[in-house]
């Protein structure tokens, strides 16, 4: 039987593909050190597990739950968003609690583009929003974020454009691959911008806690709501990557219109992972203070590990990752991270999966403890 047309656009996730000859190699008994993925190690606060623990008793526990999640879950991101963001939310119109950010791209997109319509996608930036675009038969418009740039938006480049067909703009602040920090600036341009041309704003921010000096949040821009609405996830502010807890807020028609489709694809999410996620968002700034404490650790010791592989890292880098520039004369960055693979059984990620605008570039993971980042220096000093 014949696939759909659609899956001709896309191809197999890059990290579907390559983790699998990863673990064919440590399935060989080669001791692979995994540095591509952003899957935090680290455990959840012990009150998110008993309150996991605890709502298995609940009369309700096992039965099918509301599209919209708890109404204690939305109010628990409604207050978490007022005391870090400085960002007011209804929850009853403003929030809406997803199975991962991920699923988010999806539904927004299914939501608002049909064949033809364009997107407007970060380079380099996260392979799903232009994979999920091509799924909706719409096609993807790339924006440069250059190094010359602070990898920033061209705004000249953006004004140039011819935006007619543009239905949805994704930004990716905190950014990630390279790690820069957000731009109010850049905001608040850009929300004028799409203003002006009736584009939808979608900022995805999983990374706003993590080595940042102030968590941000596109939605506390003047004039964001009218606009703008934001992906936030659990997975790597609170150690809950497998919970798969999402949520999306910011303007309510665009939440009502996600919504429509979000309770077409899945019977709500499980009450007890609920219940942890309430119990996570209560978190009080120590909480991540501590974690940051272990990736600053972390980070210093990466920098050796890229010096040693002769790269240079950006400096002042912020989230899960550290964005590093390979020497003029490196191989491009796929071959040169099959060769770090092959000899040294260390994995890392080529910028180039990315985007164009990786070239030259590899991505490391802070998601990997001390003591293996050591062992990998060492494998690189032999």
């Amino acid at each position: 039987m014949k696939t759909a047309t659609r899956l001709q656009s896309v191809k197999e996730y890059y990290f579907s593909r390559k983790l699998r000859e990863v673990a064919a190699m440590i399935k060989e008994g080669k001791p692979v050190i995994n540095m591509g993925i952003g899957s935090p190690d680290l455990e959840p606060h012990p009150e998110v597990v008993r309150a996991l623990n605890e709502a298995m008793q609940h009369p309700k526990a096992h039965m099918y739950q509301s599209y919209q999640g708890l109404p204690e879950l939305r109010k628990a991101i409604s207050d978490f968003y007022k005391a870090h963001y400085e960002v007011t939310l209804d929850p009853n119109s403003e929030i809406l609690p997803l199975m991962g950010s991920k699923e988010g791209i999806m539904h927004l997109s299914m939501a608002y583009l049909n064949p033809g319509d364009q997107v407007l996608i970060p380079n380099p930036g996260y392979p799903t929003y232009a994979s999920v675009t091509r799924l909706m038969e719409a096609e993807a418009v790339v924006y440069d974020l250059k190094a010359t740039h602070g990898w920033q938006p061209d705004f000249e480049a953006l004004e140039a454009l011819n935006t007619s067909k543009v239905k949805i703009m994704w930004l990716n602040y905190p950014h990630m691959p390279t790690g820069t920090d957000v731009s109010l600036a850049t905001f608040d341009r850009l929300i004028g911008w799409a203003k002006e041309r009736d584009i939808l704003l979608v900022n995805d921010n999983p990374y706003s806690f993590v080595l940042t000096e102030k968590p941000q949040s596109l939605l506390s821009r003047p004039g964001a709501k009218d606009v703008a609405v934001e992906l936030n996830s659990l997975s790597k502010s609170f150690n809950m990557a497998g919970w798969r807890v999402g949520m999306l807020s910011g303007k309510a028609d665009v939440l009502q219109q996600t919504l429509k489709v979000k309770s077409n694809m899945d019977s709500g999410m499980f009450f007890g992972v609920q219940q942890g996620a309430i119990a996570a968002l209560k978190m009080t700034p120590d909480w991540f203070a501590e974690l940051n404490s272990i990736y600053k650790k972390r980070s210093a010791l990466m920098r050796v590990l890229a010096q040693k592989l002769g790269a240079s890292v950006v400096s002042n880098s912020v989230g899960l990752f550290l964005w590093a520039k390979l020497p003029e004369d490196a191989p491009d960055a796929e071959t040169f991270i099959n060769t770090v693979l092959h000899q040294n059984n260390i994995f890392v990620t080529p910028g180039t999966i990315f985007g164009s605008q990786g070239e030259g570039y590899i991505r490391f993971s802070l998601c990997v403890p001390e003591a293996t980042i050591e062992e990998a220096i060492k494998r690189i000093e032999l």
